[in-house]
C-alpha cells in the first residue's frame, strides 16, 4: 500500500520564496498621522487597505508619536485612497513628523496590514469551512 500523504522535504521547485511586492495588501510609509480618539493615517502613497482589517504601526522613535509604535488596530473608515482611520486611540501621544526635517533619519515609520485565523470570520458551508479575514493577502504576481 502507498503512503498518500508525502511526507519529507518539499522540493524548491514547490516551495517559491515569498515576493512581498506580489501580495495585496503591502506595507505602507506613513507620511501624517492625526491624533485622536482614533486615529487618521496617511500614506505616501495610496493603499489597499479595506474597512474591518487589523493593521500594525511600525514608528521609529525619532518620528513623534513613538507610543503607537507596535499598536494594532482595526481600519474603521477610510476617508480617502491615502488615509485610513484605525481603532488606535493617541490622543495623548506626541506630535508625529519630528524626523520629517531630517530625510536622513531611517526606517520611515510604516503601517502594516496583519492578520491570522483568529481574527477572520469562518464562511460555514455543507462543502466545507473557510477563514475570510478582511483584506487578507492574496497572490497578485504576474505568473
Amino acid at each position: 500500500m502507498t503512503n498518500p500523504f508525502n511526507i519529507g522535504p518539499i522540493a524548491p521547485e514547490r516551495n517559491p520564496p515569498i515576493n512581498p511586492q506580489y501580495y495585496e495588501p503591502s506595507r505602507f510609509v506613513i507620511s501624517a498621522i492625526s491624533e485622536g480618539i482614533t486615529t487618521i493615517v496617511t500614506t505616501s502613497t495610496a493603499h489597499n487597505y479595506v474597512i474591518g482589517q487589523e493593521v500594525r504601526l511600525l514608528i521609529p522613535v525619532w518620528w513623534g508619536a513613538y507610543q503607537l509604535n507596535n499598536q494594532t488596530g482595526f481600519v474603521i473608515a477610510v476617508p480617502s485612497t491615502t488615509q485610513v482611520t484605525v481603532s488606535i486611540d493617541s490622543f495623548d501621544s506626541t506630535p508625529f513628523g519630528l524626523a520629517s526635517m531630517h530625510p536622513e533619519f531611517t526606517p520611515d515609520p510604516q503601517i502594516i496590514a496583519i492578520g491570522d485565523i483568529n481574527t477572520g470570520a469562518l464562511n460555514q458551508t455543507r462543502s466545507g469551512n473557510l477563514t475570510y479575514i478582511p483584506g487578507s493577502f492574496r497572490d497578485i504576481s504576474p505568473n
